[in-house]
């Protein structure tokens, strides 16, 4: 087994962090204090092929794989996590979702311009009183003749205000019932179709997260992704290729925050000496390096699984629940190593600090995934 890089996944951690030197980190502050959604950035992302990562080349997209994908949004998230997240929930949610369950005609339609970043995709299956009860959601689908028409909203949707193409998961069928929903695609401009309260977030504050309206939407029966009442089964197998995209996103900001906390301990001098000679920050350092690579294994072996078409449901929750827990670790004993310069703006790991909660929560909080590891194993 080897455990290199391979020179593919070289030559992309290289030319992001290229990219990511020129065109994210003079931007970070600016974009995170004022919430800006950087559109133009997801442009040049998508001309560089990672706005349509795991879609074939004969659909516009680069052909690669979750091992590639994986250092993606790692190599972007050591930079600003904001961006790491719009890139996962573009590719993982939306654009994966039509790719895996769409039609031929429909893939021609929307993947194209998904993957070349001309679109930005959002994914709906979140409602107000529905986060981890995905089951109980109130947003309706109700079948007139040809059509459509839903009713209802979503909530934390990235990408609700920027997005041109939004999946949605709706209600068709009893409350309740696993059977009982259906995906559908809805795109902007639609009647009926707005955004509605953009988020005042904590972290992430540059991946823009907002409401998805639905006032008598009326769209084509043309529009519907799959069998009517396969729509919660649909979520649940993104998922799982979500979790690993939050895991990425996760070991991406630990990568950030240690690798920033490594240097500062380095220079910063106190009783005539680097503080990285004390037991207690060179501790913290080694359980950072430690729990790091444990992420990354666990990540990569998920990634291997879903690359051979083998379950990856109890791995991905592992891998998810595991980094996203380390990284808001690791980003707090960043914040104490660097002391009261860890505490403000002028250091990088006071927003990697913020943005790390994030990965506990969004794609199934660390409870679900518990939920999901726990079923599985006691059901083997």
């Amino acid at each position: 087994m080897n455990f290199d890089y391979n020179e593919t996944q070289l030559l992309i951690a290289q030319s992001i962090r290229d990219f990511a030197e020129q065109n994210i980190r003079p931007h970070i502050m600016e974009w995170d204090e004022a919430q800006i959604f950087p559109v133009p950035l997801f442009k040049k992302l998508g001309e560089m092929g990672f706005m349509g990562i795991l879609v074939p080349q004969e659909l516009g997209g680069s052909g690669l794989g979750y091992h590639e994908y994986i250092t993606i949004v790692e190599e972007l998230s050591k930079v600003d996590p904001s961006i790491g997240l719009s890139v996962a929930a573009h590719n993982s949610l939306c654009t994966n979702h039509i790719l895996t369950f769409g039609n031929e005609e429909q893939k021609k339609k929307w993947i194209p311009k998904l993957a070349s970043g001309e679109h930005i995709g959002a994914w709906g299956l979140t409602e107000h009183n529905t986060g981890s009860d995905a089951g109980g959601m109130n947003t309706t689908a109700v079948r007139d003749g040809d059509d459509w028409i839903i009713n209802g909203s979503k909530n934390f949707i990235t990408h609700a205000v920027s997005g041109e193409i939004a999946v949605v998961v709706v209600r068709t069928g009893e409350k309740g019932d696993s059977k009982g929903m259906t995906s559908f695609v809805v795109e902007k401009g639609t009647p009926g179709f707005s955004s509605g309260k953009k988020e005042n977030k904590l972290g992430m504050r540059a991946s823009e997260t907002a409401e998805l309206i639905f006032d008598n939407c009326r769209i084509p029966d043309t529009n519907r992704l799959g069998e009517v009442g396969q729509g919660f089964i649909q979520a649940m197998k993104i998922l799982d290729g979500g979790r690993i995209s939050i895991g990425a996103l996760a070991l991406g900001i630990a990568k950030g925050a240690y690798e920033a906390s490594l240097k500062y301990s380095k220079e910063r001098y106190q009783f005539g000496k680097a503080i990285s000679e004390f037991q207690g920050i060179s501790f913290k350092l080694a359980d950072m390096a430690t729990e790091i690579e444990a992420s990354e294994l666990l990540l990569h072996k998920a990634a291997f699984l879903k690359e051979q078409h083998r379950p990856v449901t109890t791995l991905g929750a592992m891998a998810k629940m595991y980094a996203s827990e380390m990284c808001v670790k690791v980003a707090t004993d960043a914040i104490q190593i660097h002391g009261g310069y860890g505490y403000t703006k002028d250091y990088p790991v006071e927003k990697f600090y913020r943005d790390a909660k994030l990965c506990t929560i969004g794609e199934g909080t660390t409870e679900i995934q518990k939920v999901v590891i726990s079923r599985n194993i006691l059901k083997d």
